[in-house]
């Protein structure tokens, strides 16, 4: 059915390409073909053919989704993940690209209304994308503004940046905080400057595999 004139969609993710690094340390995906065009000519009959792409990557590739299980043994993995809780959500977007401060505090939050919300934080960082800027310097939550968001009764965070944590130390007080509480969180979110403040829907679904608590999403906005 054709899109009506009256409503627009936002891609809100990075393309997940071979041989590129999301987060120094994990390895690159690599794509490739399982069965070529070329290979498939010898199996189905002439003027017939098909490619089956492969590939091999790690779970938190390009723009991706966590639930608990990525950060506890006994939370629910994406198997378990409801849709109400990253399908169609109410999404609101709050705005901090001019920071004097890398940490992102409770105050910024504190106007919005996020319960029941996908609450998306734009700092402007995905500019920095398949840079090495990217990596250094980042902007990040609070541990004081993921216990709010909880509070608050947000659905969902997103942020486009690096991580939502600071990752200077081996603590994660925001991944603590909200995947404890069942808040699933989207990284490396990008193209958060085309959405309104509110007034969208947003959706952010992985596939459903048990056994994993984080994958790639096509997270995108429907204005």
């Amino acid at each position: 059915m054709p899109t009506s004139d009256a409503v627009r969609f936002i891609d809100l993710s990075h393309t997940i390409e071979s041989g590129m690094i999301t987060y120094k340390g994990l390895p690159a995906p690599l794509i490739c073909d399982h069965l070529s065009r070329e290979q498939s000519r010898s199996i189905y009959a002439p003027g017939t053919e098909f490619q089956i792409g492969r590939i091999d990557m790690v779970a938190n590739t390009g723009t991706y989704l966590d639930t608990p299980f990525h950060r506890y043994a006994d939370g629910f993995d994406l198997d378990g993940l409801a849709l109400e809780s990253c399908s169609d959500l109410p999404g609101v977007v709050v705005r901090v690209a001019s920071l004097e401060s890398r940490a992102i505090d409770r105050a910024r939050f504190g106007a919005v209304e996020v319960r029941g919300r996908a609450v998306l934080v734009h700092t402007g960082w995905d500019r920095h994308w398949r840079t090495d800027q990217y990596f250094e310097g980042y902007p990040f939550l609070t541990e004081q503004a993921a216990i709010y968001l909880r509070d608050a009764g947000a659905t969902l965070v997103g942020i486009d940046s690096h991580n939502i944590d600071d990752t200077s130390t081996g603590a994660r007080p925001v991944h603590t905080t909200l995947l404890r509480a069942g808040i699933p969180i989207v990284e490396h979110m990008t193209n958060l400057g085309a959405l309104p403040l509110s007034g969208f829907r947003f959706s952010a679904v992985p596939p459903k595999i048990s056994g994993m608590g984080s994958f790639p999403v096509r997270a995108h906005a429907r204005l």
